[in-house]
């Protein structure tokens, strides 16, 4: 039995868990959390890894919500300039339409003034005979509407999350699975098993935070033997990736005869990302892959507007998430409330339990202030809100200041090549110095596993974010497994199970 009594013990290591250990540990709690697995390696990396107000849900009268999200965008760019910026959406337009102009119209007016916008530019009308947006478009497409909302490289968000909270003082155990919780006295014993050694540890805590994302009923039934449990609905989501569509900047959202719709986004430097789907999921979540129907639906709903059709040939590679909305009774996937909700159960003189259900990345930070309020409410108020005004490690840089860390950086370390640079400083901020060290040359970086990948870079990750496998730092920390060859891939695995055994 550790010997220290937390007060709050998270179960999960997604956006919303990370995010509450990291505001928790802010306001002087004492936090752990233990995540299954990899941080982000469920639902919080396979996002469309946008910030945004959610313009579709307007025609679902979640008011409450998008103005929450709208306000949360330019908060969040604040606080991560470095892993989130400003991105100009084209909704090309055409008569005949899913929707008719006046409410497109409508629906981006309300968009300009419902979240205090005060950065991010305001809608435009474009003519798509005269603006580049046009050019791989079909002809039939002659006019659009741009507008603003945020990118964000989402499981960098989480890792971050997870890395503040811990230099704040949380215990953050990834690979950790929680086998069962019980009530005994005024506290929990949590008991836990180490995915990777098999030793099992257990802790106590006043509170329990269930924020397991798709296996929140699943902890619910498995770790507190809970029977017919039935709160969230399961909603997939894909993306495909392709070889680069479109020069422009610009992302493109499209509007489908099915009513849904999809965005095709500039990825990467050298891609497009096309998504996402919406279908209900019965499955284990952690089977999750892209099917052949999705599949198929993506290529033709992005064809249709493209004068290039996006043929299966062109996918490089797929994602494929689960979705836990929390179950509103709608009748289709597309139409379920993307809102969250928390609920808290205990009886009086019992530790309490607070489940989360639902939300998005986009609303990740005041949905962990909610969640603060009400472990407030029942083991007593700690702090005040503080993440407002705060910065994620690396975003400690003025919001527009990107292009004035890239040149600082590489003032600081003329070897680099601007891309490399560039790539650094949109992972890690101004701690890219830390991972650079006191490197002169190239070649004090170590060992290249491929594309601009070092040794130095994967051993930061090792050290600072918990980075264990290939996949790790390929497909989560970084996006290189877009570039790395399955030998290159199995080599970075190597190396790092050989440093793992010397560290």
């Amino acid at each position: 039995m550790s010997e220290q009594i937390y007060d709050i013990f998270v179960i999960g290591g997604g956006i919303n868990g990370c995010g509450i250990a990291r505001d928790a540990a802010g306001r002087g709690y004492k936090v752990a959390l233990a995540e299954m697995n990899d941080f982000a390696s469920g639902t919080s990396s396979g996002a469309t890894k946008l910030i945004h107000g959610g313009l579709r849900y307007l025609e679902h009268y979640e008011f409450r919500l998008v103005r929450e999200s709208l306000m949360e965008r330019e908060v969040l760019w604040a606080m991560a300039p470095h892993i989130i910026w400003p991105m100009r959406f084209v909704l090309p337009y055409h008569k005949g339409g899913i929707r008719p102009a006046w409410l497109i119209r409508l629906g981006l007016f309300l968009y300009d003034h419902l979240g205090g916008r005060k950065l991010l530019p305001a809608t435009a009308t474009l003519d798509m005979k005269r603006d580049p947006a046009g050019k791989p478009l079909k002809a039939l497409f002659t006019k659009a509407f741009e507008y603003s909302d945020g990118w964000v490289d989402d499981a960098r968000m989480v890792v971050l999350n997870a890395r503040d909270a811990a230099d704040r003082g949380a215990t953050i155990m990834p690979r950790t699975k929680v086998t069962s919780a019980r009530r005994e006295g005024a506290a929990w014993t949590i008991e836990t098993q180490d995915t990777v050694t098999g030793e099992k540890r257990a802790f106590q805590s006043r509170m329990l935070v269930n924020a397991a994302g798709p296996w929140v009923d699943h902890v619910l039934s498995d770790a507190f033997g809970k029977n017919q449990v039935h709160n969230v609905r399961l909603v997939q989501g894909s993306h495909i990736i392709v070889r680069k569509k479109f020069d422009d900047p610009r992302a493109y959202f499209f509007q489908n005869p099915d009513n849904r719709i999809i965005f095709a986004i500039p990825y990467e430097q050298d891609f497009t990302l096309i998504g996402t789907t919406d279908r209900d999921y019965k499955d284990d979540p952690k089977d999750v892959k892209i099917s052949d129907e999705e599949t198929t639906y993506l290529c033709n709903a992005a064809s249709e507007y493209f004068k290039e059709p996006v043929r299966r040939e062109d996918i490089v590679w797929t994602y494929s998430a689960v979705r836990p909305l929390y179950d509103d009774g709608a009748s289709k996937a597309q139409e379920a409330t993307r809102d969250y909700v928390l609920k808290v159960e205990g009886a009086e003189g019992q530790p309490p339990l607070l489940n989360v259900f639902g939300g998005k990345l986009t609303t990740y930070r005041r949905l962990s202030e909610h969640a603060l309020e009400k472990i407030g409410e029942v083991i007593g108020l700690k702090g005040t809100p503080w993440t407002a005004k705060s910065s994620l490690p690396g975003g400690d840089f003025p919001v527009r200041g990107y292009e004035a860390e890239v040149a600082k950086l590489k003032g600081r370390y003329p070897f680099l090549a601007d891309p490399h640079a560039r790539r650094l400083v949109r992972r890690y901020g101004t701690r890219a110095a830390m991972l650079l060290g006191e490197a002169k040359t190239t070649a004090d970086l170590g060992r290249s596993f491929g594309s601009d990948l070092y040794e130095a870079e994967v051993r930061y990750l090792m050290a600072h974010e918990w980075a264990y496998t290939a996949a790790d730092v390929l497909w989560r920390r970084s996006k290189k497994g877009l570039y790395l060859s399955k030998d290159e891939a199995a080599a970075l695995d190597d190396y790092m199970a050989g440093t793992r055994v010397h560290a």
